[in-house]
């Protein structure tokens, strides 16, 4: 097919615009390179997965995402509660916390789904938590990203490359393509986004209705977006955001619900529920700024001062402050109060590592393992104790086990490249290094730890073939990003 000129895409070769320019033609070969199933521009459900895949890693290397184990398990485990009414299911769906003050949710390709620390700051209850939740689950149930890049055929394939770049880029500078490249085709797209939102706004409320969460909360999430006016923040790629409410989207909100009782709650809904307060504590410890969390920690103990949730947010931000005898203090102070709760002895154990107080560190470590002997974020922590002692044949067996239990955290990896290098190993120090760039997107620095590792492994047949895997894994993903 004979290739058009670059001024049919809208764009003039002026110096200023070489950057955008070249962003524009990779998102456009890298599109020209899906294997699509039905019309020319649909994505087929591999593709779509294909493109979540990359879009993820982009995220990752644009923003920070929330790691901490009762986080992340919370807003997964409420996700996973939700899907239930989902007949099929077109992706596996996974769920993250971007560490921003932005109060905003978006769903990307391919089942991932995006919370903002401020969003969930921002929710007076788990019930307004899975109403956002429901409808950005709705976005993807009905396959909206698909539909709208089919329906980019109609508006030019400038727009259409535009927006694969602000998916697969990220962050201001895909704001800015986004925006300038969908500038000809708004008009057209205005109409399908608005029916876009109609449908997720149906496909929440159905979803909900079995959680037994309150029905209405969808209304008190959007009555917060209208009062916090922070939509258009220009921090997500427009697309994505959840788009404006008004009057019109209100009133169907209202009139799905309006004859709804409350329900009882499920087994599974009062866990969650019961669990909200500490989630929410622990998102705002980690991600907001440390003197605002301190504030507001100390301000509602002044009120209660017998509360265990403010002092457990204080310890993680004495934490992250590096304030170790500090947080030692006032997590000692929650451990009075509910002495088997997990998260409380993990970040206890760590305060004590941190502060060197090692045995001290085993202590609340092994207390916290008895209570769950899998809990992976102690093992983690008792794994690096014991590499801290030098115990390197103790720390290599709770790593090796953490790198079969998916979803394994990418710390493990480089704790085993530590052990395995001190212990002499040097092929299979270099490959989990290898592995540890690779998962950061660092391409450059995984390729030399692999190649290091192919020359130390000759002979080694298993090692040398999940080299090559992993090589061939670095390969396709270079090809993506």
């Amino acid at each position: 097919m004979k290739r058009k000129p670059m001024e049919s895409l809208g764009l003039k070769a002026r110096p200023c615009h070489r950057r955008i320019i070249s962003l524009l033609i990779a998102a456009l070969l890298l599109w020209s390179s899906f294997s699509f199933k039905s019309t020319a521009y649909a994505l087929s459900i591999e593709d779509e997965w294909k493109m979540g895949q990359a879009f993820l890693l982009q995220i990752r290397n644009q923003y920070e995402l929330v790691s901490d184990p009762f986080a992340s398990k919370y807003i997964n485990d409420l996700g996973q509660y939700l899907l239930a009414p989902l007949e099929t299911r077109p992706f596996p769906f996974h769920f993250y916390i971007i560490s921003d003050d932005t109060l905003n949710a978006f769903a990307g390709p391919g089942g991932h789904i995006f919370f903002y620390s401020g969003l969930i700051e921002a929710m007076d209850s788990v019930d307004e938590l899975a109403a956002v939740m429901c409808h950005e689950i709705g976005h993807i149930a009905a396959r909206h990203l698909s539909k709208r890049i089919d329906q980019a055929k109609n508006i030019g394939i400038g727009t259409m490359a535009g927006i694969l770049a602000g998916i697969l880029v990220g962050g201001p500078l895909a704001a800015a393509l986004i925006t300038g490249s969908m500038a000809a085709g708004m008009q057209a797209q205005y109409h399908f986004s608005r029916e876009d939102e109609r449908q997720a706004d149906q496909l929440s409320y159905k979803y909900i209705k079995p959680s037994t969460f309150d029905s209405k909360a969808m209304i008190g999430a959007l009555q917060k977006i209208q009062k916090g006016n922070w939509i258009g923040t220009g921090q997500t790629p427009p697309y994505l955001l959840t788009h404006p409410t008004g009057p019109e989207r209100m009133s169907n909100l209202e009139s799905l619900s309006n004859t709804d009782k409350p329900l009882s709650l499920s087994k599974e809904a009062v866990y969650l529920e019961a669990l909200f307060p500490a989630f929410q504590t622990i998102v705002m410890a980690i991600c907001k700024k440390p003197e605002d969390a301190m504030e507001k920690f100390q301000n509602t103990l002044k009120k209660d001062p017998d509360a265990w949730l403010p002092q457990l947010g204080l310890g993680i931000v004495f934490l992250r402050d590096n304030r170790y005898p500090e947080a030692i203090t006032v997590l000692n102070k929650a451990r009075q109060k509910q002495p088997e709760f997990l998260p409380i002895l993990r970040t206890l154990g760590e305060a004590y590592l941190m502060n060197g107080e090692q045995q001290k560190a085993r202590h609340v470590i092994e207390t916290a393992l008895d209570l769950n002997h899998s809990d992976k974020a102690a093992l983690l922590l008792m794994g690096t104790i014991y590499q801290e002692e030098g115990k390197m044949g103790n720390a290599l067996r709770i790593f090796e086990k953490l790198s079969y239990l998916p979803p394994v955290k990418n710390d493990v990896y480089y704790h085993l490249g530590v052990c395995y290098g001190r212990d002499k190993q040097l092929a299979l120090a270099h490959f989990n290094f290898g592995i540890y760039f690779k998962n950061m997107g660092q391409f450059k620095k995984a390729m030399f730890h692999f190649n290091k590792a192919k020359e130390i492994a000759a002979g080694n047949t298993t090692l040398m073939e999940k080299i090559h895997k992993e090589t061939e894994d670095v390969e396709k993903m270079k090809d993506q990003t």
